[in-house]
């Protein structure tokens, strides 16, 4: 998380930008989260879509990593089409109810390196990830953390992070799952409009 916080800063130095609003949907929000919490001198506002602070005990992060570990062993000996399909029947996730969306998602994530997928897994899920629950308290930049109704753990997640911080604000999206920007493009779009339009 630490390294890639740097690679972050490293291009946003590149491309002289000192301060953004940084967007970031799972994973990407969980770097985004940390990199406010770390350097909030480089972070006007955060949109966090379907991210979590992390777990806050060692026991459910240790099952999390052997999870993950898992998961990265069979992307890397295994065909990435039937992890994917299998990764998104999840029920975090509501693809398979808008038609032809599940199938454009797996097709376009067909392009990635299964064994660059499994490395993220392991450097970068959730079971790595030090909790930042306790630092929410000190975030220094707005939030808003959107989440999905029928992705419920998120939901719930956004929700306890707004409750925590009056600098975070939740926005529950319904009928939609994980994906909120895939599934309700139009109504991200106008949330994402709002939000960037106050910071």
């Amino acid at each position: 998380m630490e390294g890639a916080a740097r690679n972050l800063l490293g291009l946003l130095d590149e491309l002289n930008i000192e301060r953004p609003a940084i967007v970031g949907y799972s994973m990407g929000g969980r770097l985004a989260l940390y990199l406010a919490l770390r350097h909030p001198e480089r972070c006007a506002g955060l949109v966090l879509e379907s991210a979590s602070p992390g777990l806050e005990n060692a026991v459910e992060r240790e099952a999390r990593r052997r999870s993950d570990e898992e998961k990265a062993v069979r992307l890397e000996s295994d065909d990435l089409a039937s992890f994917l399909y299998d990764w998104y029947r999840q029920p975090l996730f509501s693809l398979a109810r808008h038609e032809g969306l599940l199938q454009k998602t797996i097709e376009a994530r067909l392009r990635n390196d299964p064994r660059e997928l499994a490395r993220s897994l392991r450097g970068m899920g959730t079971g790595n990830q030090p909790s930042l629950w306790e630092e929410l308290g000190v975030l220094r930049v707005p939030a808003l953390a959107v989440a999905g109704e029928l992705d419920e753990r998120y939901a719930e997640i956004a929700a306890r992070m707004a409750s925590l911080d009056p600098r975070i604000r939740s926005t529950i999206v319904t009928g939609v799952g994980h994906n909120v920007r895939l599934e309700a493009p139009g109504v991200y779009l106008a949330l994402l409009e709002s939000f960037l339009g106050t910071t």
